[in-house]
This record gives C-alpha cells, structure tokens and sequence, in this order.
C-alpha cells in the first residue's frame, strides 16, 4: 500500500515538475507576443486555438460531458487559468519586464497551497507553510527591491493573476480526480469558447503584415503548450501528488523563466535574481519534506 502511493506520489512530482518546464516559457513568450497583439485579442486567440484542439482531443477519445455539479468547477478553472491568468499578464508586460513578472510566480504555490486547503480540503504540516512562507514572502521582497523596471500598474496586475491562477489550479486539480487532467482544461476550454471567441473575433489586429515571426511563434507556443500540453502534466502532477506539495514546484518556475528570459529576450538577469531561485529551490526541497 505504502508503495504504491509512494509510487503514485512520485509520478506527480515528476509529472508537475514537467508541467512547471512548459509553463517557464510561457512569460517570455507572452512577452515577446504582446509586441504584435492586444492583449485581449492574444489572451482570447491562445484560449480558442487551445479549445479547437482541445475539442479534437474530447472527440477523438469519445469523452462524455461533464456532469452538472462539474459545471461550477469548471467555470473556476476557465476564470482562473483560461482567462484571467493569461490576460492581466498579458496587460502586465506591456508595463514590465518578463523577467520581473517571472518573479511574481513564486507567489503561485503560496496561494494554491491556500486554495488548496479551501477547495481540496488538504491539511499540510506547520513546517510546510514555513517553507512555503519563506520562499513566497523571498520573492516578494526580492520584487519590491527592484525598483528599477518597476511598475505599480504592472505589479497588481500580476497579484491579481496570481491569486486568479491559484484558484484555477486548486479548482481543477480537485475536478481532475474525477474527470481526468486533459479533461478538466478541454472542458475549461469549450465552455469559454464562446466568449473567447467573441473577443477574438472583436480585437482582431488592424495590420497584419507588421506582427514579427517571432510574435507568431510565440503566439502559437501559448495556445499550444501554456494553454494546454502544461495543463495536461500540471493538473496530473497536482491531482496525484497533492495540490498543496506540487504546488511548490512552481518555486522553481522562476529560474527556468529568468533563464529563457535572458537567452531569448536578451533581458539583463542579475546575479540576486539567480541566488533568490536558488534558494526557493531548498524551500521546494522543504515543502516536499513536510508536505
């Protein structure tokens, strides 16, 4: 028994910790797609590609609807992560940088630890929430000691994001355990495509020959990847390993992030940047440890 859950429980940190590598890119390239889209019209186009796919998926594998008691959750998880996150992100980079936003997602597992006790009905050790605490409240001070690109406006946008994703991921780590990772954000999907598409259709761009190939690209990398290949591990990782302990593993996505941020947008990442990922890395370690 004790195997089998030890088995189970190491499948989903290596299955969230998949969904964290996807998700690093998604910042970046979020940030490198605002160049020549809206805001609105990347945040909608990234969900309704997602959603065709996402649709293919369900048929493909003869998947049946979702019950109504689902409905409710499933709305979250689309409030959450298929709206609201990638939108007051994508509103957030036109003020900051990437590599500054990346920072903010340290405070993700803090607050889907939290959802996940409100929505999960998980109840982690004490020493889990000093590590927890720790690595959040690091990276906070880290980001309130930049000054330098700075941007109020920018900085609520992305808490506000945070705190949207948070809810989204406990929401449908609970619902996957009934229904299944890629189901849950193929739902998610479907039932916001007709808003999305709405607002597709309503923010299409003025001029279509100035967007850069790179602004394509990466527009194609968040519907695809952020918007629903992540999902798949994330949410398995979450559902098998606990909402609260994997969530964790999102102290992490920083340094991946900060890492393509300098490689692909040629920000400057300082050394303090590097340190402060480093040592959230020991607090995932610690989180695990007590979890």
């Amino acid at each position: 028994m004790q195997t089998a859950m030890g088995q189970r429980t190491k499948e989903g940190w290596g299955s969230g910790l998949l969904g964290v590598i996807i998700f690093s890119g998604s910042l970046p390239a979020t940030r490198i797609a605002v160049s020549g889209f809206s805001p609105v019209f990347l945040t909608s186009a990234r969900a309704v590609i997602a959603a065709l796919l996402g649709i293919g998926l369900l048929v493909l594998f003869n998947q049946s609807r979702p019950g109504r008691r689902d409905i409710g959750s499933l709305a979250i998880v689309a409030l959450g992560v298929v709206v609201g996150f990638p939108l007051l992100t994508a509103m957030a980079l036109q003020h900051i940088t990437s590599a500054r936003s990346i920072v903010f997602i340290g405070l993700l597992p803090f607050a889907t630890a939290i959802f996940g006790v409100l929505r999960g009905g998980e109840m982690p050790k004490p020493l889990f929430w000093l590590f927890s605490c720790l690595g959040s409240l690091t990276v906070a001070l880290f980001a309130l000691s930049q000054s330098g690109d700075a941007s109020l406006k920018g900085d609520l946008l992305m808490v506000g994001a945070i705190v949207l994703c948070g809810l989204g991921y406990a929401e449908g780590a609970t619902l996957s355990r009934r229904l299944g990772g890629w189901q849950v954000i193929s739902w998610a999907l479907v039932l916001a495509l007709p808003v999305t598409a709405l607002l597709a259709l309503s923010n299409l761009p003025d001029i279509w020959t100035g967007i850069s190939v790179g602004a394509w690209i990466s527009l194609g990398y968040v519907s695809v990847f952020s918007m629903l290949v992540g999902f798949v591990f994330w949410y398995r990782g979450l559902a098998l390993g606990g909402i609260a302990a994997v969530g964790q593993l999102q102290l992490l996505q920083p340094f991946f992030g900060l890492m393509l941020a300098g490689l692909l947008l040629r920000e400057p990442v300082a050394l303090s940047m590097i340190s402060v990922s480093v040592f959230v890395g020991f607090c995932v370690a610690g989180a695990k440890r007590f979890a």
